[in-house]
């Protein structure tokens, strides 16, 4: 893919340290998720969110999985207070950060050709993983 231009050996090692976690099923019950948590799901007004869009992937499991968006929608400094106040563990916002990277390299290879302002949204969301510490 002309353009890609991002680190794909370091993606491998947080696919890969974040393969070596636990998962929330070993150490939490399943519980809701939307899934799918990205900016264009979001509905905003007057500086405050009012409803989430596209229910098509809500279901019941791992939910750090709703964590991705913070990697499009936040930057730096948002995402650590986002994660604060949430009281997620290194853990969960590992796993959090290796579903943004699933799901952004998953969207560019889909997407690539076809939806322009989604592959460059989700190429933001795989710069701002894989330069996140």
């Amino acid at each position: 893919m002309d353009g890609l231009d991002v680190d794909l050996v370091k993606a491998e090692a947080l696919w890969e340290e974040a393969l070596t976690l636990p998962g929330a099923y070993e150490t939490e019950p399943d519980r809701w998720y939307h899934g799918d948590l990205v900016a264009e799901n979001l509905l905003v007004a007057n500086g405050r969110l009012v409803a989430v869009l596209d229910l098509g992937s809500v279901s019941v499991g791992d939910p750090t999985v709703d964590l991705h968006g913070a990697w499009e929608i936040l930057d730096a400094p948002a995402r650590a207070l986002f994660a604060a106040k949430l009281g997620v563990t290194e853990a969960e916002w590992l796993r959090g950060r290796a579903w943004a990277l699933g799901i952004a390299l998953g969207a560019l290879a889909y997407y690539w050709n076809t939806m322009p302002e989604r592959r460059r949204d989700r190429l933001a969301m795989l710069r701002n993983v894989l330069a996140s510490h």
